[in-house]
């Protein structure tokens, strides 16, 4: 984010929290609803988008413009928060759009914090865009962009029916619409180092052969730890196809140490 954008969304998440202090679970379930259906509307009505970022009008005329529209059919709290939001500086309408995507799935994430089940999320979320990488035709279905919202929304709810958290269910609802611009699969994986980073941690992405051993995971998550200064959440991936070894993404960083990526390297050598 741009500074001013910074600005923007740091102070209407700390209006948010602040409005958030002393509510239930469901309750703010609520709200994050709320707040993600005024993105779904500003994702369709870019008229709006533009009207609410106009820099010829004073944030205040803007911060207005947005209670005339939502008072009386969303909680205080929400409109409190969308505001200070749009009250803030934009270089293009579609910063407005991700900020509040971005404030919509923290709200989600505080309310699954609230009721314990921040974990489960993170790995439900993991899980689920491991199912759609490894069926190509799930895959193609979910990613395309032309196909209905509704009916891609049907099949993600007939699948994880009481298979997985509600917050879970409706983090993969917003990774369908393309959470901050990003396609299905970014959206997931972006939404999965959110819900880590609510729970103060780094996520390390491992591709081995085979399945880890407990022990195994413990010394990689503690040495990574140790190397982040933070709590590392492991994501294992199980390809038979690295041969061996083990390859380790945080971030931008990459350990490669598998089979596959020696062969390679072999190759190119003798390719020269």
């Amino acid at each position: 984010m741009a500074t001013a954008t910074r600005e923007a969304y740091g102070a209407a998440e700390e209006k948010l929290a602040v409005g958030t202090a002393q509510a239930t679970a469901a309750q703010r379930t609520q709200i994050a609803d709320e707040i993600l259906s005024v993105a779904g509307l500003l994702r369709g009505e870019p008229r709006l988008r533009r009207a609410l970022t106009d820099p010829a009008r004073p944030g205040s005329d803007r911060a207005e413009l947005l209670v005339s529209l939502l008072g009386g059919k969303v909680s205080a709290t929400t409109v409190d928060a969308l505001a200070v939001l749009v009250a803030g500086r934009w270089s293009r309408p579609s910063e407005l759009l991700n900020a509040t995507e971005r404030l919509g799935v923290d709200a989600v994430l505080g309310a699954a914090d609230k009721s314990g089940k921040l974990a489960d999320v993170e790995d439900e979320l993991f899980r689920f865009g491991q199912i759609v990488r490894g069926n190509p035709a799930l895959s193609v279905t979910l990613s395309d962009p032309g196909a209905p919202s509704s009916r891609r929304v049907k099949l993600v709810e007939d699948l994880l029916k009481s298979k997985s958290q509600p917050a879970t269910v409706r983090l993969i609802q917003e990774a369908l619409e393309g959470f901050g611009g990003r396609g299905f699969e970014a959206s997931l994986t972006r939404l999965v180092e959110l819900t880590a980073a609510k729970r103060d941690r780094e996520v390390a992405y491992v591709i081995v052969a085979k399945p880890l051993t407990d022990a195994d995971e413990q010394r990689l998550g503690a040495k990574l730890s140790e190397i982040y200064g933070r709590q590392v959440s492991l994501k294992v991936d199980v390809d038979p196809r690295v041969i061996g070894g083990v390859s380790v993404q945080v971030g931008s960083d990459l350990y490669d140490g598998t089979i596959l990526r020696r062969l390679n390297e072999a190759k190119q050598a003798f390719a020269k």
